[in-house]
């Protein structure tokens, strides 16, 4: 999956999708993420998976940073069952949407 991330923010939100015309994937959007953790010695990715993985009922070692670790645009792999993550990424979508 492919996020775009805002490291130092007020608090830790899930924004929705964002287009990103860079990515290599074909959708050419990213989930948009703030955390308020600074980018320093790994904390805001640390953040970064802790959010997703609550936010997708997975544990946090479901997920890991494939690339961007030092960007803030990521490339992250979450290892599961895909049509439960699909329907989980849905309903977080559909929230944000109403929100």
């Amino acid at each position: 999956m492919r996020l775009k991330v805002q490291p130092k923010a007020r608090r830790d939100c899930i924004a929705g999708l964002t287009p990103d015309p860079d990515g290599r994937d074909s959708t050419g959007w990213a989930l948009k993420l703030s955390v308020g953790a600074p980018p320093e010695d790994g904390k805001a990715n640390a953040a970064v998976i802790a959010l997703l993985a609550e936010a997708l009922g997975v544990a946090k070692s479901a997920i890991s940073v494939v690339s961007g670790a030092t960007d803030r645009r990521k490339l992250v792999e979450i290892r599961g069952e895909e049509t439960r993550l699909r329907a989980a990424l849905d309903a977080l979508l559909t929230q944000q949407d109403k929100d």
